[in-house]
């Protein structure tokens, strides 16, 4: 007598023989898992564009605001003082929009999401890396609106596109840099409200308190001490002269040593916590 075991048995046996058969795969390199994990991000972007909201708002509202605010009284004229605060609120924006990394991974890690990528065989920072990845395209977007509004409303850079795109550049990888310092917050924090409460309360001193908005000349001296050696100040000069079609090799050097000093300190205790996180 034949049973309907009997029966599933041979559909069932070329399924197993094809499970068992050949190699395994071989699990995606750190590149692969990054770059797919980076894809999952400007999905994110796409399913709920309204995140963008604030990515969009804040370049418009800093580079209208800053300049008819206090254009006339700083400057003497609102088209002068556009090409002198341009650059930094092109690097004030981008800055805010990088605290991203840190709320990101926090959400994930709130819902459970970080709990199902720690089981997957890849390489294991890489839903991290691919998330600053994904990062970029909110970094360029908000870059390109401050840019494309200045050009708009008068704007004109010295050192032309090729100034134009060497100071992005150089904010890019200065924001990629930073960002890992908003993943570490975002793997001590406990919820992503404090990530972005604690990022904003370290990020506006150190922007508002340098030469995004006036020369240091004009402070205290004791200011004028904390503006020479904080690092958005040398990244809005490198700005403003590799705009000016006048790159400082000095401020420039020092930006991208800022940078690498970011990266040795923060990527690797990122990678510390994430592994030890629970």
């Amino acid at each position: 007598m034949t049973t309907a075991t009997d029966r599933a048995a041979p559909s069932g046996a070329p399924l197993l023989t094809s499970l068992r058969g050949g190699p395994r795969p071989r699990p995606p390199g750190a590149l692969a898992a990054s770059a797919a994990f980076g894809w999952r991000a400007l999905l994110k972007i796409r399913h709920v564009p309204e995140q963008l909201f604030d990515v969009i708002a804040i370049p418009v509202v800093f580079t209208l605001m800053f300049t008819y605010l206090f254009g006339g009284a700083l400057a003497g004229s609102t088209h002068r003082y556009l090409q002198f605060i341009l650059p930094g609120t092109l690097v004030m924006a981008v800055l805010l929009v990088s605290m991203y990394a840190g709320t990101g991974l926090n959400t994930d890690i709130s819902k459970g999401i970080t709990d199902r990528f720690r089981s997957l065989p890849v390489w294991r920072p890489a839903p991290i890396t691919g998330a600053l990845l994904g990062d970029v395209a909110r970094y360029l977007l908000a870059a390109g609106l401050v840019t494309g509004l200045g050009l708009a409303i008068g704007f004109r850079p010295a050192g032309g596109a090729p100034g134009v795109l060497a100071g992005i550049g150089l904010l890019l990888v200065f924001a990629l840099s930073l960002s890992w310092a908003w993943t570490t917050l975002g793997l001590v924090m406990r919820t992503p409200q404090a990530v972005m409460s604690t990022g904003t309360v370290v990020l506006f001193p150190l922007t508002l308190a340098s030469n995004v908005f006036v020369s240091p000349q004009t402070m205290p001296g004791w200011l004028q001490a904390f503006v020479r050696v904080n690092p958005v100040s040398h990244l809005v000069s490198a700005e403003r002269g590799l705009m000016a079609g006048h790159p400082p090799a000095g401020q420039i050097t020092l930006v991208l040593l800022a940078s690498a000093g970011l990266v040795a300190v923060f990527a690797p205790l990122t990678a510390w916590l994430y592994g030890r996180h629970r």
